[in-house]
Order: structure tokens, then C-alpha cells, then sequence
């Protein structure tokens, strides 16, 4: 790796790249961060794409953005066959991933083709369910552009589609080959997804790394600006984070993975309750957090850490909830919750801060609190 890593700062102009290496049962999957993280990544990549079809999923603004920085792709593999998929979460249904496997019969994949997946989270989780189903597996390599999917979305080997029930209630673990993440991209990102993604970043941030928490206090004017030389330590920092997780508990077994569910399990409630629409990822994880915050405070978490958080979030200007959305009522949010992918036999698990740097995950918190609280919550978020 070491090697390889050489070449890389080589071969990119400005600060040199950041190459992590994330281990799993399957093997290793390295990390490429920062501005120019694509065009090094042609190198690397031109044995793994030598004499094979290469299907690029991607979205039509994405391939319109972005498009010329994959162009080596063609002159790299044997054939490059481009598939378009919709924008945002209306990528990530059964009938989107149904769609990219007839494409791809039909363009003569085969087991040795090669899927690089090109946009946001929910066309890499899309793609990445596709490839890892198609012919009982293809290989992947995850080439994330929003910062969402560089911090956390491309990393880790999950995959899936949505039901109307409930989100990523249809996937699997497919570990890409590679994740590029190029950090040059983010800079024609609306204000508003850079503080979607920012969002994740605060997220691990709070539980992993208090030093990145701070860094991020202190930038968040600059990487809300798209500052390059901002953004690509954090993006480091955040997906450095993850990984280290994700090594110790690659198939979410031990529990430990759990941890990065903080903010998700009302998270993916709002989403499924909200039917996809109105709020981003991002910001629905921004009130899971929220109200992980009322519910850790009543366990003991210290309030100046409570009020830290909530005014950091508070910074990146959420969206206000819906007010009329009928499906935001507490039972209805309940019975969303009750069906998260990570609930189990005993109940729901909820992880919760306990400090700057720790947190806890407990099965103890009963459907009387828990709507108690929603009702509370909805009735004032920032309370």
C-alpha cells in the first residue's frame, strides 16, 4: 500500500491524497480523499478495469457536472456502458434496481464486469445492492460526489433499497473495491447538501472523535463555503472514523457498528413517515439527533454537551418539520420505528451520547417514554 500510496501524491496536483485502507472479511477496500482523487484513481484502477465492461451508474446531473472527470474510463476498460438512474432517494426502489439488472443483461454483463457507482448516497446504495445481486455479485467500486456519500454513505459495504414501509428495508453487504472520493466535486454543492453532509460528519464526530468535533465548531463557515483545503481533512477525519468501526464489526454482529445508527433510527422514521419527500437524509438524521439529545439528557448527559451539539446543528439552518405532514403524529413515527432494519427480537436499540467521545446503545427504553418524548419533541425539536 505504501507503494501505491507514493504514486498517488505523484500523480495529483496540490496537497497530496489521503488513502485509507478499510479491512473486511472479503479483503481490503482502500480510500482514496482528496482534490484530484479521480484522475489518480486511473491509474489504480486501469488493471481492475483492463478487458472488461464497465457499467457507470449515475445520475443525469451528476454525469452532466461531473461526467469528464470518469472520461478515462473508457480508454481504461474494454467497453463503458453509461446507466442513468433518478435523482435522490427515487433511485433506491426495487423497481430502479430491477430496471439497472435488465440493462445490464441486456448489455452482456457478464460475472467479470465491473460497476463504478457515480453520485450521491442513494445512487451508490442503489448501485451498490445492484452490483452485489447481479449474477450472485459483481465487483463495485463506489465514486461518491456529495458529501454525505464521501463521509459515510460509501463506506462500510451497505447497500439496499426502500420500501414504502421503511428505508434500506432491502440490501446487503457488498464491499467496493475502491471508494474515490473527490473532494474537487463538492464544490458545485448547493449550500444546503454541504450541510446535509455535514450532518454525518457531526454525527460520528460527537461519539468518535471530539477533536474533529471541534474542527468542525471552529470551520463550519469554510466547509459550508466548499472550501477545499476545509473539506478534505474533515472528509478524512469522518471517513478515518467510520472505518476503524467498520473493521472491528464489518457485518454489524458484535453491536459495535450500532453506533452509527445515532440519529438514524427517527431519522429513517421522518423519512418513511414524510414518504421520501421534503426533508434530506442529512437533515432528518439532524432531528434523529436532536431528539437522541432529549432522550440522553433524561440519562444523564451532561446539558453544556446537550446545548453544544444542538447549537452546532442549529448553525446549518434545518428545514422546519412539516407541521401538516399527517404521518408525523407519535404513533405513526412509532410504528416506523418499530420496523427499522435494526430492530430486533428485544426491541429497538437506541444509541444515545453519553460524552464528547462516548456513547451508549440500550434495548430499555420503553414505547410509553419514547412517545412521550416524540410528543414533546414534535411539539418544540429545539427543546
Amino acid at each position: 500500500m505504501a507503494a501505491d500510496d507514493a504514486r498517488l501524491e505523484g500523480a495529483c496536483a496540490g496537497p497530496p491524497l489521503k488513502v485509507l485502507t478499510l479491512r473486511h472479511p472479503g479483503g481490503a477496500t482502500p480510500i482514496l480523499i482528496g482534490p484530484g482523487a479521480l484522475a489518480a484513481a486511473a491509474e489504480r484502477l486501469g488493471p481492475w478495469l483492463a478487458g472488461r465492461t464497465a457499467f457507470v451508474v449515475t445520475t443525469p446531473r451528476v454525469l452532466a457536472l461531473h461526467g469528464e472527470r470518469l472520461a478515462w474510463v473508457g480508454e481504461r476498460a474494454a467497453r463503458r456502458v453509461t446507466l442513468e438512474v433518478p435523482e435522490g432517494e427515487a433511485a433506491k426502489t426495487p423497481a430502479e434496481a430491477g430496471a439497472l439488472w435488465r440493462a445490464m443483461l441486456d448489455a452482456g454483463g457478464r460475472r467479470d464486469s465491473r460497476v463504478i457507482a457515480f453520485g450521491g448516497g442513494s445512487a451508490g446504495d442503489l448501485a451498490g445492492f445492484a452490483a452485489g445481486c447481479f449474477l450472485r455479485g459483481v465487483e463495485v467500486v463506489q465514486a461518491p460526489t456529495t458529501l454525505l456519500a464521501q463521509v459515510d454513505a460509501s463506506i462500510g459495504g451497505k447497500t439496499g433499497v426502500d420500501l414504502p414501509a421503511g428505508k434500506n428495508a432491502v440490501g446487503l453487504f457488498h464491499h467496493p473495491a475502491a471508494v474515490v472520493a473527490d473532494t474537487a466535486v463538492l464544490a458545485t454543492l448547493p449550500r444546503r447538501e454541504l450541510a446535509a453532509g455535514l450532518v454525518e460528519v457531526v454525527k460520528m464526530a460527537l461519539v468518535l472523535d471530539p477533536e474533529l468535533f471541534a474542527r468542525v465548531e471552529a470551520g463550519l463557515d469554510a466547509l459550508l463555503a466548499a472550501d477545499p483545503e476545509a473539506l478534505a481533512p474533515v472528509v478524512a477525519a469522518a471517513a478515518a472514523a467510520k472505518a476503524a468501526v467498520v473493521e472491528r464489526d464489518p457485518a454489524e454482529t458484535s453491536g459495535e457498528r450500532r453506533v452509527l445508527n445515532l440519529g438514524h433510527t427517527l431519522g429513517h422514521a421522518l423519512e418513511a413517515a414524510l414518504g421520501y419527500r421534503g426533508l434530506r437524509h442529512g437533515e432528518a438524521v439532524a432531528y434523529g439527533l436532536l431528539f437522541a439529545l432529549r432522550i440522553a439528557r433524561v440519562r444523564g448527559l451532561d446539558p453544556a454537551v446537550a446545548a453544544r451539539v444542538r447549537a452546532l446543528l442549529a448553525r446549518l439552518d434545518l428545514p422546519a418539520l412539516p407541521a401538516d405532514a399527517a404521518g408525523l403524529g407519535p404513533d405513526a413515527l412509532l410504528g416506523f420505528v418499530r420496523r427499522d432494519k435494526k430492530a430486533g427480537e428485544g426491541g429497538v436499540a437506541w444509541v444515545l451520547p453519553a460524552a464528547l467521545g462516548r456513547f451508549e446503545i440500550t434495548r430499555e427504553i420503553g414505547e410509553d417514554e419514547v412517545r412521550r418524548e416524540l410528543t414533546a419533541f414534535l411539539a418544540d425539536p429545539w427543546g
